[in-house]
């Protein structure tokens, strides 16, 4: 009897934080992984790969820029051609800014949008295409927020574009069922990651209080009692992977130590 097949998943903003946790936990669970991130990030990306290695994984390192459609379709060829299949693709790559909604400017809402929306958007899109050819279903997983279920002060266009996820995750769900493709979404809360470093520096400049202050008063929100790791959320990430999540679909989940409560 052959061996069965390995799986393959992409993950997008995988050079650091969340996405680098989610790609070496995907790794560990045996599947064959492509990193993408912007070019610039390519030396991190080559670390994230030879640690995947080095725990005797496989990878490859995909620069891409999510708001470009062709270059998202690229990575999917990539990951395909180099590893035979698509079997699951984290849309991780996520940015955030912090201001109020009097002081934002159209500009960086659009950048938001681009990159935290149309990102995901573009992801979804090309993920499920091929999944649609090999007939053969996946699973698809977006990054969401707890901003997804409740919007936040000083970061009203970030919470924007994570509401926007949470209903393209919804429709995605509903239009591919038929193809055998889950679609869910993650909602990590105050995480210990250079997303949550930018944060704390923004608001904290804003309030005219001390470095580490709006960080800490987020962090009195957490039941448990701790910052959230890259690899809690990662922890999840590889159930809704994995074959235990099949009848699980259109679900933004908050994975945030107790923060909000449905």
């Amino acid at each position: 009897m052959s061996a069965p097949r390995q799986r393959t998943a992409v993950v997008t903003g995988a050079a650091r934080g969340i996405g680098q946790g989610i790609a070496e936990r995907l790794a560990q669970d045996g599947l064959a992984v492509a990193i993408a991130d912007l070019e610039s990030m390519v030396e991190n990306l080559e670390d994230v790969r030879r640690n995947i290695e080095r725990a005797g994984g496989r990878a490859t390192v995909v620069p891409t820029d999510v708001t470009v459609p062709q270059q998202v379709d690229a990575l999917v060829r990539r990951a395909v051609d180099e590893f035979g299949q698509l079997d699951v693709f984290v849309a991780n790559a996520g940015i955030a800014r912090v201001a109020s909604l009097l002081e934002m400017t159209t500009e960086e809402l659009d950048e938001l949008v681009q990159v935290n929306l149309y990102g995901v958007f573009n992801s979804y899109r090309s993920a499920a295409k091929q999944m649609i050819e090999q007939g053969s279903g996946g699973k698809i997983i977006g990054a969401a927020s707890i901003a997804a279920h409740k919007g936040f002060e000083m970061l009203g266009g970030y919470s924007v574009t994570k509401w926007g996820v949470r209903g393209l995750t919804q429709v995605a769900a509903q239009e591919w069922a038929d193809h055998g493709i889950t679609v869910n979404a993650y909602c990590p809360g105050i995480v210990g990651t250079t997303m949550w470093d930018l944060i704390d520096e923004k608001m904290t400049e804003q309030s005219g209080e001390e470095r580490g202050a709006a960080l800490k008063r987020f962090s009195e929100s957490i039941s448990l009692g701790r910052v959230e790791e890259p690899r809690d959320v990662a922890s999840f990430v590889s159930y809704l992977a994995s074959r235990d999540s099949d009848y699980m679909t259109g679900q933004a989940v908050m994975i945030d130590g107790g923060v909000l409560f449905n």
